[in-house]
C-alpha cells in the first residue's frame, strides 16, 4: 500500500473573495499569500528535521518473491526490487516516546515494529495508537531467548506465545518475525511456519545507539531494497526520533525513500 507524504487540499469554488477586486492586475490569490509558510501543519518534514519532504514510495508489487522449495519459510534481509525503497523496522519496544508517533503520523512513515512482550511490559497502548498510524506490528519473541540451539518446544514457545499476545492485544495474528539477535536455525524455521509466520526478517543495515548505520554484509551505503533495523536506544544515546531523522537523511541523500515491508515480503 502506497503512502503518500502531503496531503493536498483542493480549494472549493464559490462567491468571489471581497479583496479579489483590490488586487493588481495579473496577481493571483496564491501570489497575494506570504512566500513562505513553515508552519509545522504546512510542512510537516519541517518539523522533524528534514529539509524536503520523503517522495511518496511506488505502487507496490503485485507479486511476492515465493518461498524456498520444500515449504521452508523465506528468510529476508534485504528485498529484490528496482523499487528505490528501503524499509523501516523497529525492535524491542523499550523507547515508548508519544512524539515518535506524531512522526510517523505526519511524515506518514511505513514502519514495521517487532515487538517483544518482556520488553513492552505494559506499554502496548503506546503500540497501538503507532498501529492507528499506520503502523505494523509485527513479532520478536516473548522474552528475547537467543533461538539458535534451543529444542523445538522451547522455540515454539517464544515464537506463538508472543503470536497469542499479540492476538490478545490487538486482534492480529503477525506475519512476520524476527528472531533476537538474528540468530536461527532450521528448528526455529519450523517453529515459526508452525505458528503462522509467513517470513524471517532479518537485516542488511542497523542503526547503532550513536545514530551510526553499520552493514552486515555487501556495500557501506544504503541500496535500493535494504532493510534497515534500529534497535531500542541506549540510556546514553540519541532518541528514536533522532535516529530516525537521520537515517530518514540518510535515505534522501540515496534518492531513496521508505516503502512498506509487508507490501514486498
Amino acid at each position: 500500500m502506497a503512502y503518500a507524504l502531503l496531503a493536498g487540499c483542493a480549494e472549493a469554488a464559490g462567491p468571489v473573495a471581497p479583496d479579489r477586486a483590490a488586487r493588481p492586475s495579473g496577481t493571483s490569490a496564491h501570489d497575494a499569500r506570504p512566500a513562505k509558510d513553515p508552519t509545522p501543519r504546512a510542512q510537516p518534514y519541517r518539523r522533524w528535521g528534514l529539509t524536503a519532504p520523503l517522495p511518496a514510495p511506488p505502487s507496490p508489487p503485485t507479486r511476492r518473491p515465493a518461498s524456498r522449495a520444500g515449504g521452508a519459510l523465506p528468510v529476508v534481509d534485504r528485498v529484490p526490487t528496482r523499487d528505490q525503497v528501503v524499509f523501516l523496522t523497529y525492535d524491542d519496544g523499550a523507547e515508548k516516546d508519544p512524539r515518535f508517533v506524531d512522526m510517523v503520523r505526519e511524515l506518514r512513515l511505513p514502519v514495521s515494529m517487532f515487538l517483544t512482550d518482556s520488553v513492552v511490559g505494559p506499554g502496548y497502548g503506546h503500540f497501538a495508537r503507532l498501529r492507528s498510524v499506520g503502523a505494523s506490528i509485527q513479532n520478536h519473541t516473548l522474552d528475547h531467548a537467543a533461538l539458535r540451539g534451543l529444542p523445538y518446544a522451547g522455540q515454539r514457545a517464544e515464537i506463538c506465545g508472543q503470536q497469542n499476545k499479540l492476538r490478545a492485544r490487538f486482534g492480529i495474528r503477525p506475519q512476520l518475525f524476527r528472531p533476537p539477535y538474528g540468530t536461527y536455525d532450521a528448528t526455529t524455521l519450523r517453529a515459526a511456519a508452525d505458528c503462522g509466520i509467513a517470513a524471517v526478517v532479518l537485516w542488511r543495515a542497523a542503526m547503532e545507539g550513536d545514530g551510526e548505520l553499520t552493514y552486515a554484509k555487501g556495500p557501506d551505503r544504503l541500496r535500493a531494497g535494504d532493510i534497515v533495523s534500529v534497535p531500542s536506544g541506549e540510556p546514553t544515546g540519541l532518541s528514536l526520533r533522532e535516529r530516525t531523522t537521520r537515517l530518514l537523511r540518510e535515505i534522501q541523500g540515496r534518492g531513496l525513500t521508505v516503502g512498506r515491508l509487508e507490501d514486498y515480503v
